[in-house]
């Protein structure tokens, strides 16, 4: 059986190795000699006010009809000027941890023995072991979803600790004063607090954390601003966080964590339910030897090379992905770094790059059986959507909504770009951005989620294509100008600005067609329609190049670029089911030409996923798993299983270990309305095994999807809340179709051979 939980016999001896625990409020990160342990404390909220707080989207809405000129004359370089304001380029509120717990054995150090640490899949748990001379010691700890609270536990025989908080964490910069103090209290703990406070100016105030020290069998004082303890067998540290403007009060979150239980069990009690559940509704069973299950996650992560995808890494990977997506969703979802960071000064400022990254990590939400996840996604639009109003009415005078590129979890609004980086020109964000959501309707049949949070936002989306639709060429097609390709622009141009970006084009037919749809579903916005489904009609085709690939723009006269990390004009193939190969063959191969024709650029991980999700929803199982492969075989995991943005463990970034659960999935199941593939993109050594717990776009569960190439045979069991018909489909030595009619949570099974 798979393991859910990783182990190590060495010590983490930098933060991004850290094991990892979370409610999807709070995050930790356990590291050190355990001598001298470190816990760095995270929370969503925890970002750095800037001047972005200020800003607001550039008002170019007169320029408009000008800058459609310019671009259609050939004057882009000129356009993407007169559609900015002259501003330079300015980022979103970084990302920064709070602040880091000190676990010091004091005194004389003996030699460490049988050191292992584990991070439990199932409960959430991060637990270190060791031995030394003298005696056993040991540490757990967890992040209670149920109490928002992070809890640690010590345990030994005659402990003797210095434990305090600190701000010592690596580029914390100077103007964020920090002070930390240390109390004991009347019932005989101690209380410890750090405070970090912003600079003056917009949003300022700052951030604390509090931690209660409960011994059991020995003693704590309070010496300057440490806790010591002495002759305790148990210590249990419990810590709440916050940030608000003026500063929280450190005796409010004391008096708070007071009313907790001083049990370590208790508390794991109340939490682990919770989070087992979701956890353990998914899981990938490979085959893969025990042994090889059972190595030091190091020497997991080893095992990768360029050629062949290893099952017990390839399982280990699933797990985890699921656990840290699961463990960093909760008053937000997962940003770049999900919810955990050593140090400040966060690449892209750790942030939501709406473009790619954060569908990418929300990918596998629903398909892995974990939909409730969806719902702090859905709030954090929810909570910028005025913005994106905003944005709509400034940028381009329209009604409806325009998403920006990113956003810090604060406000949506579209200030992030320069005379070189042409967002305002991006129209495509909505509709990416409301897509999960729409996902997650597929799947789960959610009407009243349906009813009363999708259907008005994609109202708006259409109305807003509604109003910016108004050119038209030589044949009457719409066309999409302004226009941008995240992140790059023509082939050989000056300026990134173009006409009809092919993910523009999808982007604005997916809207249009599902409001309609939508709406006509719930009898709602009727006189619309009709005029939305005209409007989808009159777009543009797809353009294929003389290459025979689907070109990123399409409008003559201008080429893909083809080195390049973004493959955004593939929007269409994933996350859209808009070109598939059943449905329009032709397309199909023009876009699997695209994505063999285009460069990796800096093999970055969002690229390489986006590329394996794409090939595995054009059925190339050879082209997905070379993609998996460009990240572990390029020394992009760390001993935590948390991944890297670029090869040699370059920039912590979740993206790859949130979205390939995903990736995986998709390898083995596909599915859109009525139709449910198995195996369409399956790695060859991936001879046997099982996959379980997976929500389908068909609105019906697969409850275990089996397999064994030896045997030559696959079996699936169905299970749908309602009663439907579905279409059951397996490519391998010939295509296999097989029309299967279920009954309201009556599960079926489908046996498939493979030969």
């Amino acid at each position: 059986m798979p393991v859910h939980s990783i182990h190590d016999t060495r010590p983490a001896d930098r933060w991004e190795d850290s094991f990892l625990s979370g409610n999807g409020e709070y995050g930790i990160m356990v590291f050190g000699h355990p001598h001298r342990e470190r816990i760095v404390h995270n929370h969503h909220h925890y970002v750095l006010p800037n001047e972005s707080l200020e800003m607001r989207p550039p008002a170019v809405a007169d320029r408009l009809e000008q800058v459609r000129d310019l671009i259609l004359a050939g004057e882009r370089e000129r356009a993407q000027r007169e559609f900015s304001d002259g501003r330079a380029m300015a980022w979103t509120q970084s990302f920064h941890p709070g602040h880091v717990l000190h676990i010091d054995t004091g005194g004389a150090e003996g030699p460490v023995e049988r050191y292992r640490r584990v991070t439990d899949f199932a409960t959430g748990e991060v637990r270190v072991t060791w031995s030394d001379e003298k005696r056993e010691w040991a540490r757990r700890a967890f992040v209670s979803r149920t109490d928002a609270v992070a809890v640690v536990e010590i345990t030994g025989l005659r402990l003797d600790l210095v434990i305090r908080l600190s701000g010592e964490l690596p580029g914390r910069p100077p103007e964020v004063i920090f002070s930390t103090s240390a109390e004991t209290t009347q019932d005989g703990e101690a209380c410890l607090a750090a405070v970090g406070a912003y600079p003056p100016g917009p949003g300022a105030a700052g951030f604390v954390g509090v931690t209660r020290v409960v011994v059991t069998g020995g003693r704590v004082c309070a010496e300057g601003d440490t806790a010591r303890v002495e002759g305790a067998s148990r210590v249990l540290l419990l810590t709440r966080m916050d940030r608000s403007a003026p500063l929280p009060r450190t005796d409010v979150l004391h008096a708070g964590l007071a009313e907790l239980p001083a049990d370590y069990d208790k508390l794991l009690g109340r939490h682990a339910p919770v989070h087992s559940e979701l956890y353990g509704r998914a899981a990938l069973d490979l085959g893969a030897p025990g042994s090889d299950r059972g190595l030091p996650v190091g020497e997991l992560a080893a095992r990768a090379d360029l050629k062949v995808l290893d099952g017990a890494l390839a399982e280990a990977l699933f797990h985890s992905g699921r656990y840290f997506l699961l463990s960093s969703s909760g008053v937000l979802p997962p940003r770049l770094t999900g919810l955990w960071l050593g140090a400040w000064g966060a690449a892209w400022s750790g942030d939501y790059t709406t473009d790619a990254n954060i569908n990418l990590q929300m990918a596998g939400v629903v398909l892995t059986s974990m939909p409730e996840l969806i719902a702090p996604y859905a709030e954090l639009i929810r909570g910028q959507i005025e913005d994106w109003r905003t944005n709509a009415r400034t940028i381009y005078g329209a009604r409806g909504i325009l998403a920006p590129s990113r956003t810090d979890g604060e406000h949506g609004l579209l200030f992030h770009l320069d005379d070189d980086w042409p967002w305002t020109m991006w129209t495509a964000g909505a509709d990416l951005l409301l897509f999960p959501l729409y996902e997650y309707w597929q799947a789960t049949g959610d009407d009243e989620f349906l009813a009363g949070t999708l259907a008005p936002w994609l109202v708006e989306a259409a109305v807003f294509f509604e109003d910016f639709l108004t050119r038209e060429d030589a044949d009457g097609h719409l066309v999409l100008v302004p226009s941008y390709s995240p992140e790059v622009g023509p082939k050989g141009e000056r300026g990134a600005a173009g006409v009809n970006a092919t993910m523009n084009v999808a982007a604005a037919r997916h809207a249009l067609t599902i409001a309609a749809d939508v709406c006509a579903r719930l009898g709602i916005e009727q006189e619309a329609v009709g005029r939305w489904r005209a409007l989808a009609e009159r777009l543009p085709p797809y353009r294929v190049d003389e290459h025979g690939a689907l070109a990123e723009w399409a409008w003559p006269g201008l080429e893909t670029a083809d080195d390049h990390r973004h493959i955004s004009h593939l929007y269409p193939v994933w996350p859209l089911h808009d070109i598939t190969p059943d449905d329009t063959p032709e397309l199909a191969a023009a876009a699997r030409e695209a994505l063999l024709r285009r460069g990796d650029e800096n093999l970055s991980a969002h690229g390489s996923l986006h590329r394996a999700l794409v090939a595995a929803r054009l059925k190339d199982g050879e082209t997905a798993k070379a993609n998996v492969l460009k990240i572990l075989g390029q020394n992009m995991v760390y001993r935590s299983l948390m991944t890297s943005h670029n090869p040699d463990l370059d920039i912590y970034n979740a993206d790859a270990s949130h979205c390939l659960p995903a990736v995986f999935t998709e390898m083995l199941i596909d599915s859109r309305p009525g139709v449910i593939e198995v195996l369409p993109a399956r790695p060859p050594e991936w001879q046997r095994g099982s996959l379980r717990g997976i929500e389908t776009r068909a609105g019906v569960r697969v409850e275990e999807l089996r397999w064994n190439v030896e045997e030559g045979v696959a079996r699936v069991v169905l299970m749908s809340a309602r009663e439907r018909t579905v279409v059951v489909v397996c490519r391998t030595a010939t295509e296999r179709r097989q029309s299967v009619r279920l009954a309201p949570r009556t599960p079926v099974t489908v046996t498939i051979p493979l030969s």
